[in-house]
């Protein structure tokens, strides 16, 4: 049989137009099939023909009708029109006629010897047929598909295919007449045909069969026609789906690609992965030729082109040839990277933030990745990279490409602005300006200002980001506050400065680390929202100088809300303190680690906080350097600092060290597309005036809370109350912020 060249079978994806079925059926000039037997004007006004208001309608008669059956189209004699009408009074004479016939078996012929070798019909030739197994669609349709799972591997994937496409399942409606059922039943056979050779049968056959309908009765018409007419049934339709032979690949030509020196050709190959012999999946043709696009970008191949594939169905085979013309054009690494506006992000700066050197082999995805973090800057507000050949291959040694940069600048001043109140914070107005590149490149001048019931700040501040390397950031800003918690009550004013990798949504580390220094005048004492009448609490100055520094590990799936994982940070702070001439030196240090761990629809996480101040006594120690409990991020149930020891008057003192505990299950639900969380948790914590956990003041929380999931990271709001509350804690605390609590 002659081989015919055939490109990867396409089937219309659902809601594509050319799914949607057809309106009406054009009848044929000449009739080629027994559909075409349906008149132009019932198919034109098939609700009129239906009720009988076109006279003389055609009879229908589809593929494994029933004549027998009241419920399939009936044809009451197919030689009506074609013949005279009988003459009654001839009948005895034709009846007499036929009675002396004599009916004998005829003999039978001589055995062939050659027809004797020749191979059975029903079974060589044909193939057996398969027992089909009866699938339901919906009322109106039914598909009949093997039974046995070896005729047809892709039974499952071809059914569901086929409900999302079919014209019968996306029109289904009991009021359709037999014309608009036929004509969207002829689009899906042609439907089933395009699934079957995606799949790889391309000599599969769909046999439709259609019963039932309602029928108009002649306008003469007797009462057995109205009794037949009230009978019928709604039209319904079956295909019977005759996969056959899957065919397999034959020969495959991938172009220039195995000329390239090993091991390039032979990654790229395995990349492609299409092998002869393997099944003729049509989307799997689409699917590797993407891979291969993305490997060759990846193997340092930026200008290789793919022509389209082509596929030459030999049906004598049952194979098909693949043809896919790659052209690599030639292997090359990373050269300069070119800026065009140098003066605002220099071409040195943006080869600091790339994560390649000169010399790598090209990669697309580090491409892509740099273009991602010149917009991650907020610098710019598009950004084009082109890479262009300043060097080419020759033998076996690569060429070089430059990567030319283009970018609009964006708006680099911001000013922004808060104003709210919080049962910790009270009324807060906050302000900010910065200038995001001042001191090109990426140089940042801040200004920020706060003014409320509980806290006053003043700071200035320059920031670097990207210095010396990616998402390393420099930091130092000069401040004056004036704070009031519910704990310390201090002024002051100082310097802070930190260096720091950090992890951000664009690129998660699973290292990150921060080194700094301050340096801080503070004049405080521990606020004193309970006195005595007439007393007088001294504040006392204190001068504290030190260094921090801390490392985190990150092993969970996501930076805003992770399913699955583990996260540990070590901080130590060594600070020297210095008071009334007294001097103090001490250290202090803090250990987090959680975990999570998916369950069905739910998220369990667990998190465990300990931390302890060593070398100093509690006295010697500033009030707004010790450690408390209690809040939104610590235990759920008591206000912030509101956990740990307190003096007579039941004001908290602070202490030297933390033990705390979070357990919560994140239980996905159904509302606004599984976008919501209902969070129940329990927490507890501990904190003890000496240095060693002692477990005298551990307090715990219980509480449900709500996580709205948007693009950014959920929305939470959690309820808690205290499981054994002191006399000075609140019956029920709220929470809001945003992402998880841990």
């Amino acid at each position: 049989m002659p081989a015919t060249a055939e490109p990867p079978a396409a089937v219309p994806a659902a809601g594509d137009p050319a799914a949607e079925p057809p309106v009406r059926a054009e009848p044929q000039a000449v009739p080629t099939s027994l559909d075409d037997l349906i008149p132009a004007d019932a198919v034109a006004n098939p609700e009129a023909w239906a009720a009988g208001g076109v006279s003389n309608p055609a009879p229908v008669v589809e593929a494994g009708s029933d004549l027998t059956d009241p419920f399939s189209s009936p044809i009451d004699d197919p030689l009506a029109g074609f013949l005279p009408p009988p003459n009654p009074a001839l009948q005895p004479a034709i009846d007499e006629t036929f009675a002396n016939f004599a009916l004998e078996e005829p003999e039978p012929l001589p055995a062939d010897p050659e027809l004797a070798e020749l191979p059975s019909l029903a079974g060589p030739v044909l193939g057996e047929l398969p027992e089909l197994a009866e699938t339901r669609i919906n009322d109106q349709l039914v598909l009949a598909l093997p039974a046995a799972k070896e005729a047809f591997p892709e039974s499952a994937e071809f059914v569901q295919r086929f409900k999302d496409l079919s014209t019968l399942e996306a029109f289904d409606d009991d009021s359709d007449s037999i014309p608009q059922v036929a004509a969207r039943a002829r689009a899906d056979e042609e439907l089933l045909g395009n699934i079957l050779r995606t799949y790889g049968y391309y000599g599969g056959e769909v046999v439709r069969q259609l019963s039932g309908g309602r029928r108009a009765s002649d306008a003469a018409g007797a009462a057995a026609d109205q009794a037949a007419e009230a009978a019928a049934s709604e039209p319904s339709v079956r295909f019977d789906i005759l996969p056959g032979t899957r065919y397999s690949f034959g020969r495959i030509d991938l172009g220039a690609l195995p000329a390239l020196p090993e091991p390039d050709a032979s990654r790229l190959i395995a990349a492609f992965g299409i092998k002869p012999g393997d099944p003729v999946y049509a989307d799997r043709i689409v699917e590797r030729e993407l891979e291969l696009r993305v490997a060759l970008g990846e193997t340092g191949y930026p200008f290789a082109e793919l022509a389209e594939p082509e596929l030459l169905i030999d049906h004598a085979r049952s194979e098909g040839d693949l043809t896919l013309d790659v052209q690599p054009r030639g292997k090359y690494v990373f050269g300069d990277i070119i800026s065009a506006d140098e003066r605002f992000l220099s071409g040195r700066h943006l080869a600091e933030i790339a994560r390649f050197d000169e010399g790598d082999v090209f990669q697309q995805s580090l491409e892509t990745d740099l273009r991602r973090a010149i917009i991650a800057t907020g610098l710019v507000s598009s950004v084009t990279v082109t890479p262009r050949e300043t060097r080419a291959p020759v033998g076996s040694e690569p060429g070089e490409v430059a990567l030319d940069v283009a970018f609009d600048r964006a708006p680099v001043r911001t000013v922004a602005g808060a104003i709210g109140y919080g049962t910790e914070d009270g009324f807060k107005v906050e302000g900010r300006w910065e200038h995001r590149n001042l001191f090109p490149p990426e140089g940042a001048l801040r200004l920020r200002g706060i003014l409320g019931t509980r806290e006053a700040l003043a700071s200035v501040g320059v920031r670097r980001n990207n210095f010396l390397g990616r998402d390393q950031v420099l930091s130092v800003d000069l401040f004056a506050s004036d704070i009031t918690t519910q704990a310390v009550d201090s002024r002051g004013f100082g310097m802070r400065g930190t260096f720091e990798k950090v992890s951000n949504i664009l690129f998660q580390k699973p290292l990150s680390w921060q080194l700094g220094g301050e340096l801080l005048y503070t004049d405080e004492r521990n606020r004193t929202s309970r006195v005595a009448p007439d007393a007088v609490v001294p504040r006392q100055a204190y001068l504290i100088g030190g260094l921090f520094g801390s490392v985190t590990l990150d092993a969970s799936d996501d930076l805003l809300d992770p399913n699955e994982g583990y996260r540990a940070t070590l901080f130590l702070a060594p600070e020297v303190s210095r008071s009334d001439g007294a001097q103090s030196f001490y250290l202090r240090a803090q250990g987090d680690v959680s975990y999570y761990q998916s369950v069905g629809p739910a998220v369990l996480a667990g998190r465990l906080r300990a931390a302890t101040i060593q070398g100093a006594g509690i006295d010697d120690i500033a009030p707004s350097r010790r450690l408390y409990g209690g809040g939104g991020a610590s235990v759920r149930g008591y206000g912030f600092q509101g956990v740990g020891p307190r003096d007579d008057l039941g004001n908290p003192t602070g202490g030297a060290s933390l033990v705390e505990f979070s357990l919560e299950a994140r239980v996905e639900t159904p509302l606004f597309g599984g976008a919501i969380e209902v969070v129940p948790f329990v927490d507890g914590g501990s904190v003890a005036r000496g240095s060693t956990p002692d477990f005298d003041e551990i307090r715990f929380g219980a509480g449900v809370g709500i996580r709205y999931k948007t693009t950014f990271g959920p929305i939470r709001v959690d309820v808690a109350t205290p499981i054994n509350p002191t006399a000075f804690d609140s019956p029920v605390v709220v929470y809001v912020s945003l992402g998880q609590a841990f």
